[in-house]
């Protein structure tokens, strides 16, 4: 992603330390006799040589620090340096963070919602490509919108899978994935449509006061791991600041098979959504850190 329009050097406040030329991943930047200079043209707009600079003579035009700033928490721009952060606290967050599937009806600001989207975007991407979207349903409505789409897209998927031809199909064309629906989900899906129907029970969004879907633009060169590192630091974020957070994959899945879910909510249809968070307070109040599987990592040496 070519970004070098916008990147200047400030010769009169360079001193020439190459500090820069040293932290550019791309060769963009050289010492031209003894001053910093874009020379290359393969900038992707990390804002390392920003970073880096001790005299402030390099700026990134296209980056906008207002970009990052939070309307509803205390807003520093100060940097943390390797070892001076709080690792303990870090993994007690961490740990601490758990899938709420039990939300109060209060609403959540949107200030907020802002904010943890904010805070997404300082996630790395590939290339610094950046081409993430992020899309509000800010309140209950909103929500229920979404919901009686994917209810319906379900029901369909049941009809079909209950057809043994239709599953046939799938078995010796599409790697059973019909059949292996039906088997694993068609059951639960379908008391959840019932509940749904019936009780108003929202089971598949949990009563969630609001809903944040994370996607991203064609052109990513990492597309789906940019929007879920995106993701985790926004289910992160929620927590600190008081909110439950659940990933909901049975609606990415519907939005996958069925792109007209996407106009309805007014996404771009030739965007893809990689998660959808419920977002609100939670009703149940945990006493303890989630735990998880024993696990042997792989070691690998020459």
């Amino acid at each position: 992603m070519k970004r070098v329009a916008g990147t200047k050097v400030d010769v009169s406040k360079c001193t020439g330390c190459g500090r820069c030329v040293r932290a550019c991943p791309t060769d963009t930047l050289s010492l031209v006799d003894r001053k910093a200079a874009v020379t290359g043209s393969g900038c992707v707009g990390c804002d390392q040589c920003v970073a880096v600079c001790p005299e402030g003579a390099v700026t990134v035009g296209f980056v906008d620090l207002a970009a990052l700033h939070l309307e509803t928490v205390p807003d520093t721009a100060a940097y943390v340096a390797p070892g001076q952060a709080d690792t303990s606290a870090l993994v007690r967050l961490m740990r601490s963070r758990r899938s709420v599937r039990e939300y109060l009806p209060d609403p959540v600001p949107e200030a907020v919602l802002r904010d943890l989207i904010r805070i997404g975007t300082t996630a790395p991407s590939g290339t610094n490509s950046q081409r993430w979207t992020f899309t509000m349903l800010p309140d209950r409505d909103a929500v229920l919108v979404l919901a009686g789409q994917v209810a319906a897209f379900f029901e369909k998927l049941n009809k079909l899978s209950a057809n043994p031809a239709a599953r046939l199909f799938a078995k010796l064309f599409l790697k059973d994935s019909l059949g292996k629906y039906y088997r694993g989900y068609r059951a639960t899906v379908a008391k959840g449509l019932q509940q749904y129907r019936d009780e108003g029970r929202d089971r598949l969004f949990h009563s969630a006061p609001a809903v944040l879907l994370v996607g991203s633009k064609p052109g990513a060169s990492c597309a789906a791991e940019d929007a879920l590192l995106a993701t985790q630091n926004i289910l992160l974020a929620a927590h600190a600041m008081g909110y439950g957070t659940c990933l909901i994959g049975f609606a990415v899945e519907a939005i996958r098979h069925q792109p007209s879910i996407k106009t309805t909510i007014g996404i771009d249809p030739s965007e893809t959504i990689y998660s959808v968070i419920t977002v609100g307070r939670p009703r149940t109040a945990y006493l303890h850190p989630a735990g998880r599987a024993a696990l042997t990592p792989r070691v690998f040496r020459k």
